[in-house]
């Protein structure tokens, strides 16, 4: 039901995301030959062999640790124009990429820091609604850290980080994570 939401209220958001893409180079490439984030397109093998720091062996590592698949991500379904329905896939097939970015596990903290990122970098509307609704789920110390420390943080690199569907992540396996950060303008976690 989130990805139903998430499909039918984000419109707008899509459009603001998909000019953003076509008015980036490399954006505009991934537009163009539409990839997917799949365990079939990805060479786990070569990702293992990749030296310590680079973004696709934290990738690899994340997953494993996490026990996630880029395979979970639903197909979309509800939005009519393929364009924008690919923009809205490459957003789900990005949402692991994006822990591995922002150093965020997958446990209900680290969730909803993502979810403020992506709220603030993409403006979909399910977005800004996992924002305010998972903390709900949060016991008081971990509220407070999203609050004053993990939150801010996550609103601020979401505003000025390189918009994340413009990147290529596919051709970025063996760049250094934290080179790849700089790049992007997002701060480590405090």
């Amino acid at each position: 039901m989130v990805a139903v939401l998430g499909e039918t209220t984000g419109y707008l958001a899509l459009l603001n995301l998909r000019d953003c893409m076509r008015n980036d180079p490399e954006g505009y490439g991934i537009l163009m030959e539409r990839p997917r984030i799949r365990l079939s397109t990805l060479d786990l093998q070569k990702m293992a062999s990749l030296p310590e720091g680079s973004f696709g062996r934290e990738y690899l590592r994340f997953l494993e640790d996490n026990n996630v698949t880029p395979d979970s991500r639903a197909d979309v379904k509800f939005v009519d124009n393929e364009e924008l329905a690919y923009v809205m896939q490459r957003y789900r097939e990005v949402h692991d990429l994006l822990h591995t970015l922002l150093g965020m596990p997958t446990n209900m903290l680290g969730e909803v820091a993502v979810k403020w990122f992506e709220a603030a970098q993409t403006g979909l509307p399910m977005c800004a609604l996992g924002a305010l609704l998972g903390p709900l789920r949060l016991n008081a110390s971990r509220l407070q850290s999203l609050v004053t420390s993990l939150g801010p943080w996550a609103v601020k690199n979401g505003q000025r980080a390189r918009c994340v569907l413009c990147i290529f992540y596919e051709r970025r396996w063996e760049q250094n994570l934290d080179d790849l950060r700089r790049e992007l303008n997002i701060q480590p976690p405090p």
